[in-house]
């Protein structure tokens, strides 16, 4: 795991959830900005393979980031195979997305 300190939480609904805008902070990868939701799985997976696509957040949220869903595949038992953000890729499409 990173030296960064997860702030993602499980976060469990009795019922279902009708809006994004009901999740609390604590279940995104990207807390401050409220991108991608780690609330199973599923979502682990697509945050992995959408980390590059994130545009204009800094190093700092990415590192946050990627320590949330190494926490997050952690518990729902997703295998990740990177040990670093750098791995999943920087932006790539970055100035070109708007």
């Amino acid at each position: 795991m990173s030296d960064v300190k997860a702030t993602w939480e499980p976060h469990e609904e009795h019922g279902r959830l009708t809006t994004r805008s009901d999740l609390p902070d604590s279940v995104f990868a990207f807390p401050h900005q409220r991108k991608e939701p780690l609330t199973d799985a599923q979502h682990v997976r697509n945050a992995i393979a959408r980390f590059d696509q994130v545009i204009g957040v800094p190093d700092a949220d990415r590192a946050l980031a990627f320590a949330n869903i190494e926490k997050a595949a952690h518990y729902y038992q997703v295998d990740l195979a990177e040990s670093n953000w750098r791995q999943l890729g920087s932006h790539p499409q970055g100035e070109q997305r708007r």
